[in-house]
């Protein structure tokens, strides 16, 4: 009975010394693991340069406190991890976070990230959710992923090649807005809820089980067919092969039909050349006489206007007003010189003065200096700066022009709100008002589809050339029309820049006084710096230096004090930080050095109109509807 006590005893020992001996086992693999995700984490801060500070380090507790860092309920892995709009750029190196085993959830979206994605990422075991729009991730879209993968979203970015016949099961697919090509894989559709493949470069019929989707997920593939699009031409039967007759095998005959066909082929090709030149010299004939019959119209079209809206100072053809279309204003050139005039600003340009006439009629003459073109070239472009203006309601619209060999003038609508600069620095009296978050998105989108107009409706010479806030005209609240554009053409001999508009310069403008697209894209970056900043790039009054918004910029964003860089005024909008710092992106993307590397101006527009882009489009697991607190921009949503 004793040895049976004591044979009990000593099993009751082993079991709880094995039972602690697992414990301590589970906990130190638990350990190891946090570990790992720590280590993996910091490696992915270190090599991923981000404009917005993380505060990771070993110090502070992974779970508790690092930014956008979720861990599993007992505390032993990383299991979120979401990090959107703060500004990372570069590539994202591989042994970083794929080794986040655990990691059910990962965000990087509306950053700057570029290259491929590392394969070690998409083909985590536990991956469920990845949000990777809004990036410049470039290469073949994954085909390696995890199996439990639910959602991928890798819309708006640079991706080509073939869509991977491997994304199966999955509830929603984005891959809008890439460079997709060939034709849609036979993809399993029965678990797939939302799809999204337009604005790519797909071909091809598009398979039956997607035809439950609406067409605006395959909107913008020109070479796509099919239901929910149009149906797809049947190709047209071939016609029949035309047999040969059998060639003669002596060798007198075909020596004959080589030499007759040699001369054949000669005199053909003599009168085809004939032909072909005199083609061209009746296409060109035709061309001259349609350029004749063109100015002539012109010149009819003038001269109506002229006697519709201009009653002028008919002594001579020189002092009279040319007015354009749509204008409604009656007066001529001798009412314009007794008007009483202000001087709105000088610009590189020339000077712009406010002109009330005697019947309280209000519009802003801006008389140009240093034109260096002719009467004809100087017609012409007023004609296209008049065309494209009238087009869009954020460019404003040219009224009147006048042209001698003196005297250059320009006529444009008064609007008595003001321009840009002196909302965000004050007026000549010393007025500033404070201009909110939600108006200064609101001008600045308007100005950029202003500008995109400008680019699209004037082919690629013709350019804006001098962007700047005091050319942001204010309509109205909130509503603005860019102004002072087309104008570089007419100054053959380059003008010197005036101090006040040299922050606004592309460098590349600064060394060859060329504008082009491009010039006016890192413009308008400079211009949304300075709404950002509350800096003007211009001439301080107290020092003789200028205020390089750019480099003055990185070099903080650089040392991680990135909310030094907005307005003062801005700090006070605290649930909007992460929208400042998406267009703080934006602006930097647009002030690059290598001009092919900035955007365009259509997807500057794009990108600004995407800042307010709701999340409620990206379908994602409940538990992240509290991520992002009223007071703070720490935490941040997918």
């Amino acid at each position: 009975m004793l040895l049976m006590k004591q044979l009990h005893s000593k099993f009751d020992v082993g079991q709880v010394l094995s039972t602690c001996l697992v414990s301590f086992l589970f906990v130190t693999t638990a350990i190891a693991d946090l570990n790992s995700d720590r280590q993996a984490l910091l490696s992915f801060a270190a090599s991923v340069p981000h404009l917005r500070k993380l505060n990771w380090n070993s110090t502070n507790h992974i779970c508790k406190s690092w930014v956008g860092v979720t861990c599993t309920s007992d505390g032993t892995a990383v299991l979120t991890l979401r990090l959107p709009g703060i500004g990372l750029v570069g590539t994202i190196p591989p042994n970083t976070l794929g080794k986040l085993e655990s990691l059910e959830t990962l965000s990087l979206r509306s950053n700057l990230i570029g290259g491929n994605i590392p394969p070690d990422i998409t083909s985590l075991p536990s991956l469920r959710y990845l949000y990777l729009q809004h990036n410049n991730f470039s290469g073949e879209v994954p085909s390696f992923l995890s199996q439990h993968l639910d959602i991928l979203d890798l819309s708006f970015n640079s991706f080509t090649g073939k869509i991977p016949a491997t994304l199966q099961k999955l509830t929603m697919l984005s891959l809008q807005n890439n460079k997709l090509s060939g034709p849609i894989p036979n993809l399993d559709t029965r678990s797939l809820k939302l799809l999204n493949l337009s604005n790519n470069h797909l071909n091809g019929s598009i398979p039956s089980a997607f035809g439950k989707f609406p067409n605006s997920s395959f909107s913008g593939n020109t070479m796509l067919c099919g239901l929910p699009l149009q149906p797809c031409a049947s190709p047209s039967p071939l016609p029949p092969p035309i047999s040969s007759p059998p060639l003669p095998h002596k060798e007198g005959p075909k020596r004959k039909l080589h030499v007759s066909n040699f001369i054949l082929i000669t005199a053909g090709g003599a009168a085809l050349l004939l032909l072909v030149t005199a083609v061209i010299l009746c296409c060109c004939f035709k061309k001259k006489d349609k350029r004749e019959d063109s100015i002539a119209n012109t010149k009819t079209l003038t001269e109506k206007a002229k006697q519709e809206f201009g009653s002028g100072v008919q002594e001579h053809e020189k002092n009279k007003l040319v007015f354009f279309e749509g204008c409604s204003y009656n007066f001529d050139l001798e009412d314009l010189l007794r008007a009483s005039a202000e001087v709105l600003g000088k610009g590189s340009y020339g000077t712009a003065y406010k002109a009330v006439l005697e019947e309280s009629t209000t519009v802003v003459v801006k008389r140009l200096k240093e034109v260096a073109v002719g009467k004809k070239e100087f017609e012409q472009q007023m004609e296209i700066i008049s065309e494209i203006g009238r087009q869009h309601p954020n460019v404003v619209p040219l009224r009147a022009y006048y042209y001698n060999k003196d005297e250059k003038l320009m006529v444009f609508d008064y609007y008595p709100a003001g321009n840009l600069s002196s909302l965000l620095h004050g007026n000549r009296e010393g007025e500033r008002i404070s201009l909110g978050w939600d108006s200064r998105v609101k001008i600045i989108l308007a100005a950029a589809k202003g500008i995109a107009h400008l680019h699209e409706a004037g082919g690629s010479k013709f350019c804006h050339g001098n962007i700047k806030s005091s050319n942001i005209i204010m309509k109205q609240e909130s509503d603005v029309c860019v102004s002072d554009y087309g104008l570089t053409p007419l100054m053959t001999v380059p003008v010197a820049p005036m101090r006040a508009g040299v922050g606004y310069r592309a460098p590349e403008v600064i060394e060859t006084r060329k504008h082009t697209h491009k010039s006016d894209v890192y413009s308008f970056g400079v211009l949304i710096l300075e709404m950002l900043t509350g800096k003007s790039p211009v001439q301080s009054p107290s020092r003789e230096e200028m205020v390089d918004l750019p480099r003055w910029v990185q070099s903080v964003v650089r040392e991680e004090w990135t909310s030094e860089v907005f307005d003062v005024d801005l700090m006070r909008f605290q649930n909007f930080e992460e929208e400042m710092v998406q267009m703080l992106q934006i602006a930097m993307a647009c002030v690059v050095q290598t001009p092919d590397v900035r955007p365009s101006m259509d997807d500057v527009v794009r990108m600004i109109e995407e800042i307010r882009v709701s999340d409620s489009s990206e379908t994602r697991p409940s538990s992240d509807d509290n991520s992002k607190p009223k007071d703070s921009i720490v935490q941040t949503t997918p």
